[in-house]
């Protein structure tokens, strides 16, 4: 029964208009809710204004707020689920344009209106149970990628232990606790599909929530029970008669132990090894210098000289958070990040939504879908490059350009003020072509403060006061802060890998990582990464998506072992090699493939090792189940006698 105080219209002052009026279709059972007139006219950089008329979006509400009073006073849903020609509708509608056939049972699975999701294990039949249950999975990480790995291994129900380094679950979210560390993808999509949060405090959420929605998660599925914390892998070597992994754990107390395992999954991600400069002289200084990855907790800032090396991501959170509190900072930057404008980046999602995300049937899922659209896939047309571009090196295609405007218009209009700056926090690369922040003002706010020095000379030189920079100068300071980001390319550097015929993995690799659509490797049975190589994404979507695709995938080599009878699996040589020549020749043509940038990107030899270089749809496509034929399949020998 409906709280008759409640003021719905006003509520709905908050919710998203386009997800609204596709939600009520499912509530009312009438497509009419779709009326052309009110199809969203969005702007690529605004925080989703409809280009509806303030009139008419009061209409709606009215309208809206009696179709949810009676489906709160026991309406039934008239239409939970809509014809393929209705959820067409629905899907053009809320993206404010057509979307392509292609993407059509994608974005069905996406949304999950039936309840069901290709990412469930399907692990019904008896025999595969009794298989599965005789597999033992070995899970390297308690963050993100781990828990989700856990999840889905107790729903198939194939045994499993998770292994981490540290303290508690969370990885990068229990690692990071620098000032201002946040997400910086939507947290309505940064988030489980199948665990959605209606109650987010803000649309980017600081750590500590995002720390507290993983604990929440460890808990609900009870996933503390398999994990193994403080405790490192150190080595994994492949026995070939008996085809298992022997796991090398070292705990708190320094004692080792050897445990066997069918299958690894490595869940680590890219960003966990903090990258420090190649600068003369590091590690002399006299006084507190750390990492932002590791941040000094006990090294007071207050009144005091600091310095800053870096103007990454990490960089651009925490030195809008500390500038107010030091007696000076000096900000050492390499070359500026694109700052894309994201006004309500530090904003509470407003009480209005929260209710209508959680009271609305289906409004989460089509509000989800909309920010999915247009931070993925219809993004991704602005940092294509155009191979007959001719408009310079700042951009790379007609739409990169466009893009690379409003931005550029964003920033001008935050230094109007401060015209000296223009040069130092403008870009001369495209935007795409290194890892773009948002920005809501905070960053060139602080660089304006009157205690605050941007510096783009090179620093040449570490001392025991402080920097020294290619003209000369040296920059004394009391505390000095790394804000240099994380070894990306080197991946799994912490642990050696011994596969078939004791053949190293990084010896193999020579610095250049690579793998079998970011998971598997061959030469390497039953081992998989998840957040591997050519897996990261730059401007489309959230990386817990992809982790949901490799996880899925991963489950799915799992159960071809359990149906085969095979005791060991591994890619094809080919298919590897095709593979990765296909995502090379992909990246080149993109921003962040342009052979005038460098970034973290690209790896020691200059090759893009990072970034997934198609559509999501194509990673979805290429991990909704293994192929056999990608794969050597290897049968347990027969007992002897």
């Amino acid at each position: 029964m409906a709280d008759a105080s409640l003021d719905i219209e006003e509520i709905l002052k908050d919710a998203h208009l386009p997800a609204l009026l596709t939600a009520l279709v499912h509530m009312t059972g009438d497509a009419g809710w779709l009326r052309s007139e009110w199809t969203p006219v969005y702007n690529p950089l605004s925080r989703g204004d409809t280009g509806i008329p303030e009139d008419e979006q009061a209409r709606i509400r009215k309208l809206a707020a009696e179709a949810i009073r009676a489906h709160l006073d026991g309406k039934p849903l008239a239409m939970p689920g809509p014809d393929v020609a209705t959820l067409r509708r629905q899907m053009d509608f809320v993206a404010g344009a057509p979307i392509p056939e292609q993407y059509v049972d994608f974005l069905l699975d996406e949304l999950t209106l039936n309840g069901r999701s290709s990412k469930d294990p399907q692990f019904e039949q008896p025999a595969l149970k009794a298989a599965a249950r005789k597999l033992k999975v070995l899970v390297v990480g308690a963050g993100m990628s781990g828990l989700l790995t856990g999840i889905r291994l107790t729903q198939a129900g194939v045994p499993f232990e998770i292994v981490d380094k540290n303290a508690d679950v969370g990885g990068t979210w229990f690692e990071n606790t620098y000032p201002g560390c946040r997400v910086d993808n939507s947290n309505h999509m940064y988030s489980y599909s199948f665990e959605p949060n209606h109650f987010w405090p803000q649309h980017f959420s600081p750590q500590p929530v995002l720390l507290e929605y993983f604990r929440g998660i460890a808990a609900k599925y009870d996933l503390k029970k398999h994990i193994r914390f403080e405790t490192l892998v150190e080595t994994l070597a492949w026995d070939e008669g008996r085809n298992v992994w022997r796991a090398t754990l070292k705990g708190k107390d320094g004692k080792t132990e050897v445990v066997e395992a069918t299958a690894v999954v490595t869940a680590v991600g890219q960003l966990n090894r903090p990258r420090y400069p190649e600068i003369e002289g590091l590690g002399s200084f006299e006084g507190p210098a750390f990492h932002s990855a590791e941040w000094r907790h006990d090294v007071d800032l207050k009144g005091k000289r600091v310095g800053v090396i870096g103007t990454g991501a990490s960089a651009y959170q925490f030195v809008p958070e500390i500038a107010s509190d030091v007696a000076s900072l000096t900000v050492f930057q390499r070359s500026p990040p694109w700052g894309l404008p994201v006004p309500h980046y530090h904003e509470d999602v407003p009480e209005g939504m929260k209710w209508t995300l959680e009271h609305v049937p289906y409004f989460d899922k089509w509000y989800r879908f909309w920010l999915f659209w247009m931070t993925t896939e219809g993004f991704l047309p602005m940092v294509k490059s155009d191979p007959n571009w001719n408009g310079g090196p700042d951009a790379v295609g007609p739409e990169n350009a466009m893009l690379r405007e409003m931005a550029t218009q964003s920033l001008q209009a935050q230094i109007a003020d401060r015209p000296d700056l223009a040069e130092k926090v403008i870009p001369q690369y495209p935007i795409g072509g290194k890892r773009s922040v948002l920005d809501n003002g905070v960053w060139l706010a602080a660089l304006k403060r009157p205690n605050v020095q941007l510096v783009t000379d090179r620093t040449v030189r570490i001392t025991p006061k402080g920097v020294v920079t290619a003209d000369g100068t040296e920059h004394e300071f009391d505390v000095l802060i790394y804000g240099t980001g994380f070894q990306a390319s080197n991946f799994l550097s912490f642990l050696k890998i011994k596969g078939r015929g004791g053949r190293d993995l990084h010896e193999s690799w020579g610095g250049d990582a690579r793998a079998y659509l970011g998971m598997t490797h061959p030469g390497f049975p039953n081992l998989f990464t998840i957040y591997g190589p050519n897996t990261n994404i730059v401007v489309n979507g959230s990386i817990i998506f992809f982790s949901e695709c490799s996880v899925r995938y991963i489950v799915g080599c799992l159960k071809l072992l359990a149906e085969s009878g095979a005791a060991a699996l591994e890619p094809k040589q080919a298919v590897y090699d095709d593979f990765n020549r296909r995502v090379d020749e992909a990246n080149a043509g993109w921003a962040w493939g342009s052979p005038n940038v460098s970034s973290w990107y690209k790896n020691s030899f200059g090759r893009v090792s990072q970034n997934w270089p198609f559509g999501l749809i194509d990673y979805w496509k290429a991990t909704l189940a293994p192929n056999p034929d990608d794969f050597v399949l290897e049968r347990a020998p027969e007992p002897v006698g």
